[in-house]
């Protein structure tokens, strides 16, 4: 599959990338910089602006999926909707947060007191992503909510799947490598199971 991966320069751009890469797909990595990504077979890199709808729906072009990897504070989610809308690519997944998941029932993890004071601007962009993407019915979206624990790790390949609820291992903490969660979004990619909704993986 041809995959376009916007923000393919940060942590988990980079593990989806590498993932993708492994399994034989062909992959366009976008970045306001692609000089610090590392040139492998089947990579193109491209220096794109996510904040230009036009001119990125123009590198988005003649692809099957395009996955979304980018701090959301930074993002629009409207108008990177609207790039993948106007490269006629049908396919759109993003890389989620926590915070909108549910803590325990009525409450979501935003809500719960649980996210640090300098991580919320960035826990109330994700929760609005997620809002604005349920409005939605044009784009075959899904949009993959990590466990609160968020963080370099092993690809073991050994990890759970939930739908709107945190996760929280045996050992009573809620984690996910970025590389185990890369496997979980490309295995998305070859086998879509969660159209028009979202998801999460944690141990």
């Amino acid at each position: 599959m041809k995959i376009a991966i916007i923000g393919i320069s940060g942590n988990v751009g980079q593990r989806l990338s590498a993932e993708a890469l492994n399994r034989g797909h062909q992959v366009t990595g976008i970045a306001r910089n692609v000089d610090v990504v590392g040139v492998k077979g089947n990579l193109k890199l491209v220096n794109g602006n996510a904040a230009d709808s036009v001119a990125l729906s123009e590198i988005l072009k003649g692809h099957d999926v395009v996955i979304s990897s980018l701090k959301f504070e930074t993002a629009d989610p409207n108008k990177l909707i609207e790039a993948v809308r106007l490269s006629g690519v049908k396919r759109y997944l993003v890389v989620g947060g926590a915070s909108s998941l549910n803590f325990k029932p009525g409450v979501t993890v935003l809500e719960s007191g649980h996210v640090p004071d300098w991580a919320i601007g960035e826990a109330k962009a994700g929760v609005r992503f997620l809002d604005i993407l349920h409005d939605v019915n044009d784009v075959q979206w899904t949009f993959l909510s990590p466990s609160a624990l968020f963080t370099e790790g092993e690809r073991t390949g050994k990890f759970r799947l939930g739908k709107d609820d945190l996760l929280i291992g045996e050992n009573g903490k809620s984690s996910i490598s970025y590389e185990d969660f890369a496997i979980a979004l490309i295995d998305e990619v070859e086998t879509p199971k969660h159209q028009q909704s979202r998801f999460t993986v944690g141990y």
